[in-house]
């Protein structure tokens, strides 16, 4: 039998044109359009001829791929037009992870989100007057209802203003290169912190034109060190919540109502970044040590920076929020509209403020998950495990800690129950791989040789998916 030529091979190959008008491609043209279909094609036929210039295909083999040419190109266009970003499933028991996006948001943000985004907004309109309004008008009432309270609930000084940026990293910048260009910013060394991405305070106060002035030690820093460097160029104290790492041992910090004091009495604004910024009390779900905003501004500080998609639960955004007089100054500030947010982001930011008025903190997942009891945790994961049917899948209900992540509450943890799950025949890191090849991908947690999955960041809507990964068979 003669063999066929490398030539002849490529002759059996149709055009682009003759194979992306194929009728079998005709409902992908209509759903995806021409453009994508030939793209595909294209690239389908190339891959063919590398084929077969490598002599990977012989004549039997040329056959074979070109019976399959139409599935070809359609997996190729559905792989070529899936979105990068995508739904995961959160199974690590992080609550707050930055890998996987921080806080989901509410249904409501997500609702109001599609209200402004698929129309007009009066994003910088005063539809009263008729006249050009301010963008963060939408969310500084709703500030100054949650913030202006007193130790007792009552109504506090109408003085809480606030304004909004893209990140915490961003509203630390603002304040520093409003209050203290020029000028020197009191830190104490133990809170010379970095966050994520290799960001460093000392590294964002040199971008905003102010200098850093340490005071104490890494481990022990007193009030006297604070009062002892302010001079005719001090033009902020600034304390740096630790919320990412914690010093134990030979410690000492000044408290909060001492800064305060020495604040006023040099006449020195005092700035504290909270980064994570819970507006609620922490302490109901057992969480100690997280100041909320309203303890610092009810202490007295003059202004907070803090992070929306944190402890608050809402989308990507840093706050400032404090005197209105600094306020004002900031949103003068030319690096302002460098820095605002989008109509999105207040659209999002505004939804979740508002659960907060009205008290229903259970809208917010993030508050939800924090709220969740070992026991919640452990039927959902008792009533997966009942129904895994594979003999090599070995599954069982173990103690665990969820934690909140996201550079907020280092130390606490939560008691959950895990699904600790090994296969048989293939390692815990090649399982963590499987289900994180599963669509939409599972993230889990590998630890002493077995998979564990924490379904206290997974929605419970999500736990079927989780049963159909794991066990297949168990699911149909």
């Amino acid at each position: 039998m003669k063999t066929e030529s490398r030539a002849d091979l490529y002759r059996k190959l149709p055009s682009v044109d003759e194979l992306a008008r194929h009728p079998n491609l005709a409902s992908l043209v209509s759903q995806e359009g021409e453009i994508a279909v030939i793209g595909a094609t294209r690239a389908v036929l190339a891959s063919v001829r590398e084929e077969i210039t490598a002599e990977r295909l012989d004549a039997k083999g040329v056959d074979l791929a070109l019976s399959g040419l139409e599935a070809a190109v359609e997996r190729h266009l559905r792989q070529a037009l899936r979105f990068s970003l995508r739904t995961v499933i959160n199974a690590t028991g992080v609550i707050l992870h930055t890998n996987l996006g921080r806080a989901p948001l509410a249904a409501s943000a997500i609702a109001h989100i599609g209200e402004t985004a698929q129309t007009y907004s009066n994003l910088e309109f005063d539809v009263e007057t008729g006249e050009r309004g301010k963008r963060d008008v939408h969310v500084d009432r709703l500030f100054r209802k949650l913030l202006s309270q007193d130790a007792q609930g009552g109504p506090r000084s109408p003085t809480i203003s606030t304004v909004v940026v893209n990140n915490n990293a961003a509203a630390v910048l603002l304040a520093l290169n409003t209050v203290a260009e020029g000028g020197e910013v009191i830190v104490s060394r133990g809170e010379l912190v970095e966050i994520g991405g290799s960001f460093r305070i000392p590294e964002v106060m040199a971008k905003s034109n102010a200098i850093l002035r340490e005071v104490g030690t890494t481990n022990r820093t007193r009030i006297t060190d604070y009062e002892r460097a302010i001079t005719e160029k001090t033009r902020l104290l600034l304390r740096v919540h630790r919320s990412n790492f914690q010093i134990t041992g030979f410690t000492e910090q000044p408290a909060i109502a001492e800064l305060v004091a020495l604040a006023q009495k040099r006449n020195v604004p005092l700035m504290e970044d909270l980064g994570s910024g819970a507006l609620l009390d922490l302490r109901s779900v057992g969480i100690n040590g997280e100041p909320s905003v309203l303890d610092s501004l009810r202490a007295g500080v003059d202004v907070v920076t803090y992070s929306g998609d944190k402890l608050l639960g809402g989308p990507q955004a840093g706050m400032l929020s404090g005197r209105s007089d600094l306020i004002t100054r900031m949103r003068s500030n030319s690096l302002f509209r460098a820095l605002r947010v989008d109509k999105l982001t207040y659209a999002a930011l505004e939804a979740t403020l508002m659960t907060y008025v009205k008290g229903d903190h259970d809208a917010i997942p993030t508050l939800r998950m924090m709220l969740l009891s070992k026991e919640d945790v452990g039927r959902r994961a008792q009533a997966i495990a009942a129904k895994i049917r594979s003999s090599q899948l070995s599954v069982e209900i173990v103690d665990g800690e969820s934690v909140i992540g996201g550079g907020a509450a280092p130390s606490a943890v939560l008691p959950t129950r895990l699904i600790a799950a090994t296969l048989q025949g293939m390692s815990a890191d090649e399982l963590a791989a499987r289900l994180r090849a599963y669509d939409p991908p599972i993230i889990t947690r590998v630890e002493e040789g077995r998979v564990l999955l924490d379904l206290r960041t997974v929605f419970p809507e999500q736990d079927a998916a989780v049963l159909r990964a794991l066990d297949p068979a168990a699911a149909e």
